[in-house]
């Protein structure tokens, strides 16, 4: 009675009870030191071949060496009760089973079978022998005469007649492996050429398969998992990717509206000037002659006054008076617009038309060759690979103020930018080290000029001396809005670009407080957190505030030693991959080096913030 009361306590635990590999009640349970529960051959099975890397099947905990298994005895306990409960055979069934069976009978827990001798009261046990089930009264026989001694005791077994032969109505002892069915002692003659074997060892070999097949279904639905989350990961790899593409994407066409509009403002506003400055010139041709007019009237009304004088001598007296001006025929000059300025804008015009046409109704195969492509950060196309340029020809015009005159689409980009590119010599190819000892006059064979781009300023940015100073002003600039403008920090970068070779060149700060210089690429954040310099991966820098010197970058801070130098040296080495900061005073101080694998185009950056704070960019020989 106490077992039925405590038997509900143990429903619903078949889960917890139940092996992750063989999916079936624990046998010989054994703890993980990670806490899981697995039982002993099948942990031993997936363990097998392995010499290192053991982990756990289920949480796939990693184990340096091979975890000593031990049998949970509680857990055994728990399984034993459970078996009990749900009709399993006890612990004493199994060891009469082995041969160790006592005089203990079946307890009440097992599934009531009639006993075949009174057919009233509940068997203890079945005599495989006598192929007949007994309760405790009649089983009596069995364990008391020698008689019954070599007979065979199993707990109750509901539908016996099953477990005979129908051929010979003997007891189904053997397994036959080719048949694939159970067999009597006397079948075994017509099946000598089969393979056979006892009931348990077969039950025994065949649950041994069936667990090993099991082990390896675990691992391939273990793989399947890992390559399910694979797939996962590089969808979203591709939809990042495609989304970071589409930004840059719209970014260019942006880039390239914002280029077309100012040409198109740019083209009007000097077709404007030139009507102004002709309709000046008629204007000062109309006032000249309404001048000579009025005198010709006046002449004329005071000649005609004198003819109406009667008197002889009046007459003479006026008429000696009356002025002897000298008029010339009324002529009006030729003014007219300069043709060859409406010419030549209309020809830009046409000529940046056509060029756009052809390059959208060409063939995808001519636009893949001529274009650039997308590859990965290690590649760089040979036709971008030019040594000094500028974002755009037409871009590069507008800021100097000449006329921009498009290339042909069928110049090449290696072509359209020879004109910018110096030889490579063999001193490209040294090393940092090597850089880190030269002197200033040697690293000046490599200076550069450029200017500052209006377009990327902040509106509290002033740029000054022709774009080579800048500063902090305390009035908005009345700058156009561009999509390459700088709008959370006054920032500006530089109108030219490298992408590739050595370059060297200095800056000049005063009252260096609140300002840093570096370099970034051209797809640097324009606003937010992120877009300061040093704070991303897209930019490099040295700051100074409040007298503390730090390089900056991808938000990673590293304080330097003060100095008290007013001219910075930068040297950028593309090809080598690094960026040297120098302070530039009678001997060059290292200021901070930094090593990089560049994938864009450098555009060397500054930042100032406060009011006293310029930086100007010095003219090197």
């Amino acid at each position: 009675m106490a077992s039925l009361v405590k038997t509900p306590s143990l429903v619903g635990l078949e889960d917890e009870l139940t092996c992750s590999i063989c999916l079936c009640v624990f046998e010989t349970p054994v703890t993980t030191p990670c806490g899981h529960n697995f039982c002993l051959p099948c942990l031993e099975m997936t363990w097998t071949d392995l010499q290192i890397n053991f982990s756990c099947p289920q949480c796939r905990a990693c184990f340096e060496t091979r975890p000593q298994l031990k049998k949970n005895t509680v857990l055994c306990k728990v399984v034993e009760q459970f078996q009990v409960s749900q009709g399993g055979p006890s612990k004493e069934v199994w060891d009469e089973k082995r041969g160790n069976a006592g005089s203990g009978l079946a307890t009440p827990s097992i599934p009531a079978v009639t006993c075949d001798s009174c057919l009233e009261v509940v068997a203890a046990k079945t005599c495989l022998t006598c192929m007949a089930s007994f309760c405790r009264e009649h089983l009596r026989p069995h364990l008391e005469s020698p008689a019954f001694k070599g007979h065979h005791l199993v707990p109750p077994v509901k539908e016996l007649q099953q477990r005979k032969c129908q051929s010979h109505n003997k007891l189904l002892e053997f397994f036959c492996k080719n048949h694939g069915g159970c067999i009597c002692c006397f079948c075994l003659v017509s099946h000598k050429m089969c393979t056979t074997a006892p009931l348990q060892e077969a039950k025994e070999a065949m649950e041994l398969q069936l667990k090993k097949r099991l082990t390896e279904l675990f691992a391939l639905n273990e793989k399947a998992s890992q390559s399910l989350e694979e797939v996962q990961v590089q969808q979203k790899q591709i939809s990042n990717t495609t989304s970071r593409k589409l930004d840059l994407l719209k970014s260019e066409f942006v880039e390239i509206i914002a280029l077309i509009h100012e040409e198109e403002n740019n083209s009007v506003k000097k077709i404007k000037s030139e009507e102004k400055k002709v309709l000046d010139k008629y204007e000062y041709v109309h006032t000249v002659l309404g001048k000579k007019k009025n005198e010709i009237q006046r002449e004329r009304d005071e000649i005609e006054v004198t003819l109406t004088e009667m008197d002889d001598i009046t007459f003479l007296k006026k008429a000696t008076k009356l002025r002897q001006l000298s008029f010339s025929d009324v002529f009006v000059p030729r003014i007219d617009l300069d043709q060859g300025l409406l010419g030549a804008l209309y020809q830009n015009a046409f000529s940046l038309k056509e060029g756009t046409k052809q390059l959208l109704t060409q063939p995808q195969e001519n636009k893949t060759k001529g274009g650039p492509q997308w590859k990965p950060k290690s590649e760089t196309p040979p036709s971008q690979s030019q040594e000094f340029t500028s974002r755009n020809d037409a871009y590069a015009a507008h800021a100097t103020g000449q006329r921009s005159q498009y290339p042909k689409r069928s110049q090449s980009p290696r072509q359209r930018g020879q004109s910018s590119k110096r030889p490579e010599t063999e001193s490209q190819k040294t090393t940092l080290d090597t850089f880190l000892t030269k002197p200033r006059e040697e690293l000046l064979q490599f200076a550069v000029k450029f200017t500052l781009d209006f377009h990327t300023a902040h509106k509290n940015v002033m740029l000054s001396e022709r774009n080579t100073r800048v500063s902090v002003s305390e009035t908005v600039q009345d700058y156009r809005p561009h999509p390459q403008r700088f709008i959370s920090f006054s920032q500006v970068l530089s109108f030219q670009c490298f992408k590739k070779g050595i370059h060297y060149w200095e800056v000049e700060l005063e009252n260096n407080n609140f300002c840093a210089v570096g370099v970034c690429y051209g797809s640097i954040p324009k606003h937010g957190p992120e877009s300061r310099l040093g704070r991303n991966n897209s930019s490099w820098c040295i700051e100074w505030i409040n007298g503390k010197i730090s390089a900056w970058h991808n938000d990673k801070e590293k304080c330097l030693p003060s100095n008290k130098a007013k001219k910075i040296g930068v040297l950028l080495n593309y090809d080598g991959r690094f960026i040297i900061f120098f302070g530039v005073t009678e001997k060059n101080i290292l200021l901070y080096k930094f090593k990089a694998e560049f994938t864009e185009a450098l555009y060397p950056a500054f930042w100032v913030f406060s009011s006293g704070a310029s930086i100007s960019l010095c003219q090197l020989k």
